[in-house]
């Protein structure tokens, strides 16, 4: 854990922006790297974007902040769902 912690604050906007994570993830996920051609993504985004809008408007978050958030909450939700 403290390994993964210390390559995390290493990392900058610069070094982040030059990796593709959806294909370094799929190595370990292979859905990843094919759900595009198989998930209707657009259905999906206009969703997930009046989420993104709605934590920006109502917290005043940034869109950063807001994706964090939100993706927070969808993990959390998926860890209580297996956990059942």
């Amino acid at each position: 854990m403290e390994d993964i912690e210390k390559i995390i604050k290493k990392t900058n906007e610069k070094n982040e922006s030059k990796v593709n994570w959806t294909k370094a993830w799929a190595t370990k996920y292979p859905v990843l790297g094919k759900y595009q051609n198989e998930v209707n993504t657009d259905f999906y985004k206009t969703r997930l974007r009046e989420l993104l809008d709605s934590l920006k408007k109502e917290y005043n978050y940034s869109e950063l902040d807001s994706m964090l958030v939100l993706k927070d909450i969808l993990y959390h939700e998926w860890k209580q769902d297996m956990n059942k």
